[in-house]
């Protein structure tokens, strides 16, 4: 079983956007997980509660972006956006947070997240941030 879209003949399918989700609340994690694989090529690949359940299931699916909470129990998103490049490199980040204070913008920014959203954006928004990430790397 492959997610790479190999198939022989003509019925490839594309690759699909792989994504991990990391939000302490159930919730919103599961409301991102619905939301996201309502689009044909996104595919939430495994939604973690803490920081370090979101570092071993970002070791063991390899996702291209990763969805994370600011404030997230085991030494919250800046620590999680630090240590997820480390084990998989080239993973895009994006913060979805409660907390739209310039203070946690700036600290998730400067440990490497490109997009920061606020909860209670629209739903076009958040696929639209996704969709971004998954473009060329300006660096």
């Amino acid at each position: 079983m492959s997610s790479l879209g190999h198939a022989a003949g003509g019925n490839a399918k594309p690759a699909r956007l792989r994504v991990l989700v990391a939000d302490d609340n159930p919730i919103i994690g599961a409301a991102l997980r619905v939301l996201l694989e309502t689009e044909p090529d996104i595919e939430v690949v495994g939604v973690a509660a803490d920081v370090d359940e979101a570092i071993v299931l970002a070791e063991r699916l390899c996702p291209a972006i990763a969805i994370l909470d600011v404030r997230i129990p085991g030494g919250g998103g800046v620590r999680m956006a630090r240590e997820l490049p480390r084990r998989v490199p080239g993973i895009r980040l994006m913060a979805f947070s409660a907390h739209g204070d310039t203070r946690s913008i700036a600290q998730m920014a400067s440990a490497g997240v490109t997009e920061y959203l606020v909860k209670g954006i629209a739903n076009t928004e958040i696929i639209a941030a996704v969709r971004r990430l998954s473009g060329p790397s300006d660096v």
